[in-house]
């Protein structure tokens, strides 16, 4: 129950090795080739002639800020990382990192998610944050477990058919 207590502060971010890596490697890039390519692009509206005027140099000018900004979140992101360790947390209930099928009651309809940090949330790849409401609903509970969802959708209930 510790790492559930401790994943409340807000001034980590909890992410899994690989994502570390992923965002690492991202943030390295954007600015050894990234920002060669920015400065290339500015340089290249620049050339079109008279700046106040210029709708690609405000553009490329703009488009930099935004990049700048990327760089800055993921260094603001890096600077405040936790890695999970999943071999630490308690088996046989729910938590981060846990992969889980569950059964919507009313629907039957089955549901495959893996919970884990908001920052490596992705529900394409059903990856569900552990502080959504489904991911609230679901943690620290165990198999054959029932849980009441207060969703956006309205009150769903889910049963716990599979931890792993």
């Amino acid at each position: 129950m510790e790492i559930l207590d401790t994943m409340a502060d807000s001034n980590f971010v909890y992410l899994t090795r690989e994502r570390l890596f992923e965002l690492e490697k991202e943030m390295q890039e954007m600015k050894n080739n990234g920002r060669k390519e920015m400065a290339r692009k500015i340089a290249e509206a620049r050339a079109h002639g008279d700046l106040s005027e210029n709708a690609e140099y405000d553009a490329a000018k703009e488009e930099q800020g935004l990049f700048e900004l990327r760089i800055s979140k993921l260094e603001n992101v890096l600077s405040r990382v936790r890695i999970i360790d999943g071999s630490h947390l308690p088996e046989g209930e729910v938590h981060i990192l846990s992969k889980v099928k569950i059964k919507n009651i009313k629907t039957g309809k089955l549901f495959d998610y893996v919970l884990v940090s908001p920052e490596e949330a992705d529900f394409q790849q059903g990856k569900i944050s552990i502080t959504s409401p489904v991911g609230q609903g679901l943690m620290t509970k165990k198999l054959g477990d029932r849980v009441q969802v207060k969703a956006p959708a309205g009150l769903l209930e889910f049963e716990i058919l599979q931890i792993e």
